[in-house]
C-alpha cells in the first residue's frame, strides 16, 4: 500500500466534497433573495442523500466487477456486486495505485454527490424540496451509477492496457479522464429535460431574474475552482506527473474561460461583469475536466478560451427556445462538457486528429458523448414526469411569487429582527 498516494487521494476526496457546499454558494447567490435558502438546500439535500445511497449500493453498481462472487448483470454494461452492498467487503480499487479500497470508494462517491447537485440549478425558484430528493435518489440510481460504470469502471492488465469494463471506454474508445461525460454532459442533459418538465418560472424573460448576491456567486466560484484541483488531479489516483499536468491545466483552462466569457460580454453587451467572470471560470473548468491529462497547457488555454466563448453564447439559447434553465446548467455544463470531450478528438496528445490525421478518436468522443446525452435526457424526462404527475414537482405559482424559502422551509436567508 502506498501511503503517499493514499494521503493524496484522501485530500482530493475532501476537496471534491467541498465543491457541493461551494456550489450551494454559487447557485444561492444567483437566485432571488426569497429563494436562496431553498436553492442551497437542494445542494445539501443531495449531499446527504447521495452519500447514503453511494455507501448502501451506489458503489456496488458503479464499480461492479464481473469476476467477483455475487456479480449480477451484463458485463461491461451494467451490473451490481452483491458482496459490496454497504461497502462491507470492498475489493474493487485500482491495484496499481496502491490504495485502500475505501479511499477509492470515498473519492468516487464525492463525484456522485456533486453531479446530482449540479442539476438543481435548472429548477431554481420553483422546485419542491421533497420532490427533489425523490428525483435525486432515482436519478442517481438509474442514471449516474450506470453511466459511472460505463466510464470509470475499467479493468487493466499489468501493463496498464484496458482489457475490460465500461463499454464507453473499452468498446467505443472514449477518453474521459475526470468525468466530462458522466459528470458534465449527464448533468447538463438532465438539466435540460428537467427544465422542460417543470416549465418556466412566473414572468420568465431575459433580465427579469437577476442574481441577488454577487459576492456569494464569486465566493462559490472560487471555492469550486479550488475543489476542481482535487477533482481533476485526484483522478490520477497518484501524486505523479500526470496529476501535475492535470493540475496545471485546471489552472489554465478556467483562467482562459474567464477571458473568453468576458470578451463575449464586452462585445455583446458593452460591459464585462463579475458574474460573467465567475461563469467563465466554471465553463473553463468544465471543459478541461475530461481532457486535463490529454492536452498540453497551451491547448488547455485554447479549450478554456473556446469554452468561455461558446458557453457565454449558449446561455442565451434558453430565451430563444423557451426552456427555463434557471442557472445555466445546460449552457455551461452540457456545452462545456461537449467542448472538452470532443476537443480531445481534435488535439489530444498522440490521439487527436491533429496528431494522427485520423478521425477515429474524434468519432469515439462524439459517439460516447451522444450516448450519454440521449440516455440522461431520456431517463430524466421519464423520472421527472413521473414525479410531477404523482406527487407534484413544482410549487404553486402564488408560492413562487411569495417566496419559497418561508413556504418550504419556514426560514429567510436574510431575516433581520425588528424588520
Amino acid at each position: 500500500m502506498d501511503s503517499g498516494n493514499t494521503a493524496f487521494v484522501l485530500i482530493c476526496a475532501a476537496l471534491v466534497l467541498m465543491m457541493t457546499p461551494a456550489l450551494a454558494f454559487f447557485y444561492g447567490g444567483l437566485v432571488q433573495a426569497k429563494s436562496v435558502v431553498s436553492m442551497m438546500m437542494l445542494s445539501f439535500g443531495s449531499l446527504a442523500l447521495i452519500s447514503l445511497l453511494w455507501i448502501l449500493y451506489g458503489y456496488a453498481i458503479s464499480f461492479a466487477n464481473p469476476g467477483d462472487p455475487g456479480y449480477l448483470g451484463i458485463p461491461g454494461f451494467i451490473g451490481i456486486n452483491l458482496g459490496d452492498i454497504g461497502l462491507e467487503s470492498l475489493v474493487n480499487a485500482p491495484a496499481e495505485a496502491g490504495l485502500p479500497p475505501l479511499a477509492f470508494a470515498a473519492f468516487q462517491g464525492t463525484f456522485a454527490i456533486i453531479t446530482v447537485a449540479l442539476i438543481s440549478g435548472a429548477v431554481a425558484d420553483r422546485a419542491r424540496f421533497g420532490a427533489w430528493l425523490v428525483f435525486a435518489g432515482f436519478w442517481a440510481t438509474l442514471v449516474y451509477f450506470p453511466v459511472a460504470s460505463w466510464v470509470f469502471n475499467v479493468q487493466r492488465d499489468a501493463s496498464g492496457v484496458i482489457v475490460g469494463g465500461g463499454w464507453l471506454v473499452h468498446d467505443i474508445g472514449l477518453i474521459d479522464f475526470a468525468g466530462g461525460t458522466v459528470v458534465e454532459i449527464a448533468s447538463g442533459s438532465a438539466a435540460l429535460a428537467l427544465a422542460i418538465v417543470l416549465g418556466t418560472r412566473v414572468g420568465f424573460a431575459k433580465g427579469v431574474h437577476k442574481p441577488h448576491n454577487v459576492p456569494l456567486v464569486l465566493l462559490g466560484a472560487g471555492l469550486l475552482w479550488f475543489g476542481w484541483f482535487g477533482f481533476n488531479a485526484g483522478s490520477e489516483l497518484a501524486a505523479d506527473g500526470v496529476a501535475s499536468l492535470a493540475l496545471i491545466n485546471t489552472l489554465a483552462a478556467p483562467a482562459a474561460g474567464i477571458m473568453g466569457w468576458l470578451i463575449v460580454e464586452r462585445v455583446k453587451d458593452g460591459k464585462a461583469t463579475s458574474v460573467g467572470a465567475a461563469s467563465g471560470a466554471i465553463a473553463g473548468a468544465v471543459a478541461i475536466t475530461p481532457s486535463c491529462a490529454a492536452l498540453t497547457p497551451l491547448w488547455a488555454i485554447a479549450v478554456g478560451l473556446l469554452a468561455g466563448v461558446l458557453c457565454g453564447l449558449a446561455v442565451e439559447l434558453k430565451y430563444r427556445f423557451g426552456f427555463d434553465d434557471s442557472l445555466d446548467v445546460v449552457g455551461i455544463h452540457l456545452v462545456g462538457g461537449l467542448v472538452g470531450t470532443i476537443f480531445i478528438g481534435l488535439v489530444g496528445t498522440g490521439v487527436g486528429l491533429l496528431a494522427t490525421g485520423s478521425f477515429q478518436q474524434l468519432g469515439s468522443q462524439a459517439l460516447a458523448s451522444l450516448d450519454v446525452m440521449l440516455f440522461s435526457f431520456g431517463m430524466t424526462w421519464l423520472i421527472g414526469t413521473a414525479i410531477d404527475k404523482t406527487m407534484g414537482f413544482r410549487v404553486r405559482n402564488e408560492d413562487e411569487l411569495a417566496g419559497i424559502d418561508t413556504i418550504l422551509h419556514g426560514e429567510e436567508g436574510y431575516a433581520i429582527d425588528g424588520h
